[in-house]
């Protein structure tokens, strides 16, 4: 009975560290493309800044 408690609770933490790790996943999934569209924005600001088009 000892052995089954251990493992309820093994399998307990290991349920909660996925949800976890789920949770985060899904918050990465939606600010992935914001941060893509933001550092395309200051590569091509910071590309095109100051300079002059060469005749």
């Amino acid at each position: 009975m000892k052995t089954l408690g251990v493992v309820l609770v093994v399998i307990a933490v290991v349920f909660l560290v996925v949800g976890l790790a789920v949770q985060a996943l899904g918050f990465l999934v939606g600010a992935a493309p914001v941060l893509f569209l933001v550092a395309v924005v200051l590569l091509l600001m910071d590309r095109f800044r100051g300079r002059r088009i060469p005749r």
